[in-house]
């Protein structure tokens, strides 16, 4: 895909993001797409819905797919976020296999995959992502502004 096409599939990540603010959580879709470009998953964080810590949404994601798709295995997927991932997501993707992470805005303080790691592409590991940052960067990042706008007053 060119980045026009991701920009689409973002904006069904940032719908997910939308959702999530809407019972609390920090506005941060995904979306899983497998190997032939469908949509199979889709999450936004859960932590306050649920209590669950590991319940960013890119995991969420990652299990729907997963349940969806009948393996843990990920190969040939591509998962779509709307902020770099953190370290415990960069290590998710790392062991499901996942193909390649397109993300919207960077994460300057806790991004794992450009800006302060580069957890998925470590040659240690087992498994390296391809990764297309930046997608729709500027509409994600303001989308969790305007959250955390409200979170002040």
């Amino acid at each position: 895909m060119r980045d026009g096409s991701w920009v689409a599939v973002m904006g069904e990540a940032l719908a997910q993001a939308r959702a999530a603010s809407v019972h609390g959580d920090v506005p941060i879709g995904a979306v899983v797409l497998d190997p032939g470009g469908r949509v199979v998953a889709r999450a936004g964080n859960e932590r306050e819905l649920t209590g669950d810590p590991t319940a960013h949404a890119e995991v969420l994601a990652l299990r729907r797919a997963a349940e969806a798709l009948g393996s843990w295995r990920l190969e040939g997927c591509t998962l779509v976020v709307t902020l770099e991932p953190c370290t415990m997501c960069a290590g998710a993707l790392v062991l499901a296999r996942v193909q390649r992470l397109v993300f919207g805005a960077f994460d300057p303080k806790a991004g794992a995959v450009a800006s302060l790691w580069d957890v998925v592409r470590d040659p240690r590991l087992n498994h390296r992502v391809e990764v297309v940052g930046g997608i729709a960067a500027a509409e994600c990042a303001q989308v969790l502004r305007a959250f955390f706008a409200t979170q002040r007053d």
